[in-house]
């Protein structure tokens, strides 16, 4: 099979410095939306499909919320989220089953240890081992199986493409997006994983971010804004980023994707070639930057040492952001 364009024809926008010295460089692809949906800055292939991996998540809430589940902030929070598996994580997503009459062992994702690696170590010197709710995924799940009490559909097959649940979020993610979904697979906690194009998920934020008060939309992104450490974690920068970027709302996902909706309507969505997650939130902040957004968040997300001996010697810097490089 050829790689797509989206990774082969990929500009570098981040090179990797040790010594003043260019050691390895980053491709990505990116696409900014204006607040009618139209491309305004792309690198790379903006319109080539990708699976946005969990940045889907707040628009599969979204599904959620569509089909009749009703949550309180801090729990719709955790159903957009990768949390890091802090205490306080793992007891909103207990909450969220015992609310809908369910427990831990309904879940179906993945068994994992916790993502954030002073968690995971506390855990494992607790002598626990890899568990449903500690995966970073359990508070989508939990919402999953809540809205499917709420819905009378099954509980034990929700994770079928053809579930009424996964064809609501695939209904869901179209309108978002304003396109079809491209490809449908298995992501890493089980669920369905559906791709778009850059375009399409940077128009989707976009929709959320900018979305008029009083709808899901809306309710999504006001969640999110208010509980951004449940969205990621203490120690994470999409954290930070919603934490100290007024109006902004931020997903994260696997294979060094990230998406990002802007309160005036305005979408952003990164996909790094190669997977590596270390120049995602590099990239990601020199968007921001040339789009004049004002961040506190900026010397958290390009906090990216190369270290030598343990020191730092260099850093992951973007190059290429000045320019469009629409494919």
């Amino acid at each position: 099979m050829p790689t797509p364009p989206a990774l082969a024809d990929a500009p570098v926008l981040a090179h990797v410095v040790r010594g003043g010295v260019v050691e390895s460089a980053h491709r990505a692809s990116v696409a900014v939306t204006a607040p009618d949906g139209s491309v305004l800055h792309a690198w790379g292939a903006p319109h080539d499909p990708v699976f946005p991996r969990s940045s889907n998540k707040p628009l599969q809430a979204l599904a959620m919320l569509r089909a009749g589940l009703r949550l309180p902030p801090p729990h719709l929070a955790l159903a957009c989220a990768s949390h890091s598996g802090e205490p306080v994580h793992l007891d909103g997503v207990r909450e969220m089953l015992a609310d809908a009459g369910l427990t831990e062992s309904d879940l179906l994702n993945t068994p994992d240890l916790p993502y954030d690696p002073v968690e995971r170590d506390t855990w494992v010197a607790a002598g626990r081992t890899a568990r449903p709710l500690a995966q970073n995924c359990s508070g989508k799940h939990a919402a999953m199986l809540a809205t499917c009490r709420a819905n009378g559909w099954d509980t034990t097959t929700y994770l079928d493409p053809e579930h009424p649940l996964q064809r609501a979020t695939a209904a869901t993610l179209e309108d978002l997006a304003g396109e079809p979904v491209a490809a449908t697979a298995v992501d890493g906690c089980g669920a369905p994983v559906m791709a778009i194009s850059l375009a399409g998920l940077a128009r989707a934020f976009g929709r959320l971010a900018g979305a008029d008060p009083g709808t899901p939309e809306a309710e999504v992104a006001a969640a999110m804004r208010a509980h951004p450490e449940l969205v990621g974690g203490t120690r994470r920068d999409v954290t930070a980023l919603m934490g100290g970027t007024a109006g902004l709302v931020a997903k994260d996902g696997a294979e060094s994707v990230y998406a990002v909706g802007l309160a005036d309507g305005r979408g952003v969505a990164l996909k790094v070639a190669d997977g590596g997650q270390r120049a995602r939130p590099v990239v990601l902040a020199a968007v921001l930057r040339r789009l004049g957004v004002a961040s506190e968040a900026y010397g958290r997300l390009e906090e990216a040492p190369v270290l030598g001996h343990g020191e730092p010697v260099g850093a992951v810097v973007a190059v290429g952001i000045g320019e469009d490089a629409a494919r």
